[in-house]
């Protein structure tokens, strides 16, 4: 009997160490549905521009690089509130609470962004205004202000205005007998308060199709040690020049002020494939809608009065934390302009890529067929020059042995070389088959366009599939 007591004993021990150490583990255990296990996704992407800012910040880099990467952020943010933003403003819209995998409701999203983006656009207005503008200068680049230019400058700045300006302008008037005009995606504008008998707003945009930097002059300074004559290169910002020159566009009425704004808006394509007949006339319909989005940012500066700002909360239709205020010129996306001055002691050195050593020297006799058959050849872009790729192509358009080649296209450039050996080898009577992918973000106009070239030549064009993004880049001769 105390033999079987012992046992038992010994066996309820065993079970209550199980239980104790399962007890542990599940403490243990990592619930995988945790929000702290998440990082959203929005904030990662903001946690990114953070590091291209950085890139800008970085005085190690060349002068007129970091100029370029304070361009990038600007860009990059555009994009952001294009699709990102406005994704999340379309569900607080749509009433949805729920929290992202993170843990975030979208409306949490859109108060944390705010807050991280307005910090980045001022650190990046900043840096720009109060590090690059003076580095630039003792460099000749100089970016003044209208009222820094000097008398002549003045008189070459308003030359401009009237000979190349001018004509392009149409103002907008604001009253009963006007309504609001549309203030179009990512459009620079000018506020404008006049008064005859009585006070009107005005809206003038500052034309997109000419250079928002004007150069005012261009001249030679003293030698250099070494012996060089560096030029100086003399900017002004083009809405300046605009608002300095603003009675000649309201004769016989009293302009009060003027204030730049900026708009951004909704341009992410909704497309309800499972309901489109027609993928390609979906796309092209939400890509000229991209223009008449709802507001999803407005930048404005300082000075911009409480009235005026007023005026375009109520009639762009858009919330009041939507309005950005900062210091400064609206839009650095427009200071990559600035990269174009040829002063390449202020860039990085250019980058050649190489072109494999079966393709080149005494060995190779222009035959990349042959140069295959001999040997498999890998080209690691951009490292690797792309040219071979277009040699490959160009090869097969007029290569007698070739019957068809099937392509997938993502993005196409204007003058794409890719696009003209396919168009080579149709008009050789081969069979060409392309895969356009049509949703390649805010290329898809360009892509539709090449589409419809394509197809004109006979080329058998496939407009993307249904339920998929097709992001590869793959030829098949």
């Amino acid at each position: 009997n105390v033999a079987v007591k012992d046992k038992e004993e010994e066996t309820k021990e065993k079970q209550r160490d199980a239980e104790a150490e399962e007890e542990v583990i599940e403490e243990k255990m990592v619930d995988l549905n945790d929000p702290a296990l998440f990082i959203n996704r929005e904030l990662s992407l903001l946690d990114f521009q953070r590091r291209v800012l950085e890139e800008g910040l970085d005085e190690n880099n060349p002068l007129l690089e970091r100029v370029k990467f304070l361009a990038f952020v600007g860009n990059n943010l555009d994009e952001f509130y294009m699709v990102r933003v406005a994704g999340l403003k379309k569900q607080v819209a749509a009433g949805v609470g729920d929290g992202s995998a993170d843990g975030m409701t979208p409306a949490e999203q859109l108060a944390a962004i705010r807050k991280i983006t307005l910090g980045l656009m001022t650190e990046a207005q900043m840096s720009f205004q109060n590090d690059l503008v003076p580095l630039l200068d003792k460099q000749g680049i100089h970016i003044l202000d209208y009222e820094e230019l000097t008398q002549k400058q003045k008189e070459t700045a308003d030359s401009y205005f009237s000979e190349v300006v001018f004509p392009v302008l149409t103002p907008m008037a604001f009253d009963p007998g006007h309504p609001f005009p549309h203030i179009s995606n990512l459009s620079l504008n000018l506020a404008v308060l006049i008064r005859d008998s009585s006070e009107h707003f005005a809206r003038i945009k500052v034309p997109g199709t000419l250079p928002r930097l004007v150069p005012i002059k261009r001249s030679s300074g003293s030698v250099r040690k070494d012996g060089t004559v560096p030029h100086h290169h003399y900017f002004v910002w083009l809405e300046q020049v605009i608002a300095a020159n603003m009675n000649s566009l309201f004769p016989g009425m009293e302009v009060i002020e003027s204030h730049p704004f900026r708009v951004t808006r909704d341009a992410d394509v909704m497309i309800q494939e499972l309901e489109a007949s027609d993928l390609l006339e979906s796309i092209e319909q939400g890509v000229r809608q991209r223009r008449f989005g709802s507001v999803v940012r407005v930048t404005v500066n300082k000075a911009m009065p409480a009235h005026i700002r007023s005026i375009l909360v109520e009639n762009l239709q858009m919330d009041p934390n939507d309005m950005y205020t900062i210091a400064g010129p609206l839009g650095l996306s427009t200071l990559m302009n600035l990269y174009q001055v040829d002063r390449f002691d202020l860039k990085d050195h250019s980058f050649v890529p190489s072109i494999p050593a079966s393709l080149r020297g005494e060995t190779y006799d222009g035959n990349i067929f042959a140069a295959i058959r001999r040997k498999d050849i890998l080209v690691h872009h951009p490292y690797d020059s792309f040219v071979p790729v277009v040699d490959f192509l160009r090869a097969a358009a007029r290569d007698p042995n070739v019957y068809a080649i099937k392509q997938t296209l993502y993005r196409t450039g204007r003058d794409s070389p890719i696009i003209k050996a396919l168009l080579d080898a149709r008009e050789a009577g081969k069979q060409v088959t392309v895969l356009v992918e049509l949703k390649a973000r805010f290329d898809e106009e360009s892509n539709i366009g090449w589409a419809r070239t394509m197809e004109r030549q006979g080329v058998h064009v496939i407009y993307g599939l249904l339920g998929l993004k097709t992001h590869s880049k793959i030829a098949l001769v």
